[in-house]
């Protein structure tokens, strides 16, 4: 497992290793979004990883599409986060904060009766919501005007401004899983005609708008990207997603982003095809793998050179000493799905640590 904990030079930060935490919504925020001391207990021990990468954090009030996530747009927000960056600095820690916007997958329910907006008016078909009144079909979002966009792009800015004030190391863009960014960037999900619709140049135009917008808050070496080109999650196709991958790897090196992180597959296996090869030969920078990587694997593909560094979910989830396992090559703990967004310390903080005699 020696190229799993090789350093990693990610823009300003030197990695001790290249297991990353993949983002992960956990809902155990506040009431108002705010981050709190549990959250805090829990990124604490998670501070071995190479590099924390929050849950999904709200940009803006008004769209929230889990619930009890946490935000970044308020200065009670930002307060609490300051006290997580803090704690998990003290803890040898490294923490990127992934900025979001819910897009079509917010609810009324969850928004004081607002409608969710999107590129097109699309509902999401293949699942439904949480809520404080149960699972919920999603609504029929209204479709954005293209006026409405700038405000979105300054909404992202703003949150990056406070992730500073915050303390994080530096940010994460969500364009992935079917939320606003993604939704923008592939087809089934953007039929929308004139300058963020039809090209995939024009559909990747917000997204690329919003990391211009928080790399002149942060420099581009503080700022990644996620996307998943292929996940079907949040009923989200994409009917060229090689093309549009190689398309958008060659485009982002414009940016000398600190790095690009790939889901590699469909967490529900409607759209298959092998992504991570030409993003590798188009893109120069930083490339992180997601998605169902074993730590054997994953060692051999940043020793071959094919990516820089894994980031790991669910095992991180359930393993807070992760890399100190993999090294150990000791058995994982098992997560438990029907504590994933439950509220309380259950099936959050009270997984092992490995013991170490």
């Amino acid at each position: 497992m020696a190229s799993l904990f090789s350093p990693l030079q990610l823009g300003a930060l030197t990695l001790p290793n290249r297991i990353m935490m993949a983002p992960l919504t956990r809902c155990r925020a506040d009431d108002g979004h705010i981050p709190n001391a549990l959250m805090s207990q829990y990124y604490v021990q998670r501070a071995t990883a190479g590099l924390i990468i929050t849950e999904a954090t709200m940009i803006m009030e008004g769209h929230s599409a889990f619930w009890r996530e946490p935000g970044i747009y308020s200065q009670e927000q930002t307060a609490g986060w300051r006290k997580i960056t803090d704690a998990v600095h003290e803890g040898g820690g490294r923490i990127f904060l992934q900025l979001w916007h819910g897009g079509r997958a917010c609810h009324p329910l969850l928004n004081r009766g607002a409608q969710p907006v999107a590129p097109s008016a699309l509902a999401i078909t293949n699942d439904e919501v949480h809520t404080p009144e149960g699972k919920k079909p999603y609504v029929v979002p209204r479709v954005l005007r293209d006026n409405e966009l700038p405000a979105i792009v300054f909404g992202f800015q703003t949150a990056a401004e406070n992730a500073k004030t915050a303390g994080f190391d530096g940010i994460e863009i969500h364009g992935a899983n079917g939320y606003l960014l993604d939704e923008f960037l592939r087809d089934g999900s953007n039929q929308r005609t004139g300058r963020y619709g039809g090209s995939i140049e024009n559909r990747a135009r917000l997204m690329l708008e919003v990391l211009e917008a928080v790399c002149a808050v942060w420099g581009s070496h503080c700022v990644g990207l996620r996307i998943s080109p292929l996940n079907s999650y949040n009923s989200m196709r994409d009917s060229d997603p090689i093309g549009l991958s190689t398309w958008l790897a060659k485009r982002l090196n414009d940016f000398n982003l600190a790095y690009l992180h790939v889901m590699r597959g469909d967490f529900f296996q409607q759209q298959s095809g092998d992504i991570m090869t030409p993003i590798r030969q188009n893109y120069t920078g930083v490339l992180i793998g997601n998605m169902g990587y074993s730590a054997y694997e994953a060692d051999q593909v940043i020793q071959a050179g094919q990516l820089d560094a894994i980031a790991f979910g669910a095992s991180f989830l359930a393993n807070p000493d992760l890399p100190a396992r993999i090294k150990a090559g000791a058995v994982l703990n098992e997560p438990n799905p029907a504590t994933f967004y439950t509220q309380g310390a259950q099936g959050y903080i009270d997984y092992p640590a490995l013991n170490h005699k």
